[in-house]
């Protein structure tokens, strides 16, 4: 599914559930993906690891044509900025990261000058 969200990808979410602390986090991944059930812990098929998920309200129908749940799955990969500091992401981050900080259900979440520039924008701030 897209990474890319929008607010109508999002309107039966009833809360996120975090399984890291998101205030440690510039930035994470998020997407959509299909699982069988609209509440707990959906499976996970992607390198790297979860760091938080979205929970469906009762009322969320399940797609016609699979049967499945679409929900956000919120994540990161081996070689994002949290396990490489100074590696590809040490400023800038991938086209579908958000500032955790500002997720919430129902809301797609917005890039923040700490998810898009890290501790090498906190720098430039600094010597500027």
């Amino acid at each position: 599914m897209s990474s890319l969200l929008q607010a109508s990808d999002l309107t039966h979410e009833d809360k996120v559930v975090w399984l890291e602390d998101p205030a440690q986090l510039d930035y994470v991944r998020q997407a959509l993906d299909k699982t069988p059930r609209r509440r707990g812990k959906p499976r996970y098929y992607r390198d790297g690891r979860m760091v938080g998920f979205a929970e469906l309200c009762d009322s969320a129908e399940a797609d016609p044509d699979s049967g499945l749940q679409k929900r956000r799955v919120f994540y990161l990969l081996p070689h994002d900025r949290d396990a490489e500091p100074d590696g590809l992401y040490r400023a800038g981050a991938p086209g579908e990261a958000v500032d955790p900080r500002t997720v919430e259900p129902r809301h797609v979440g917005m890039k923040t000058e700490r998810s898009q520039r890290g501790a090498a924008g906190a720098a430039t701030r600094t010597v500027a």
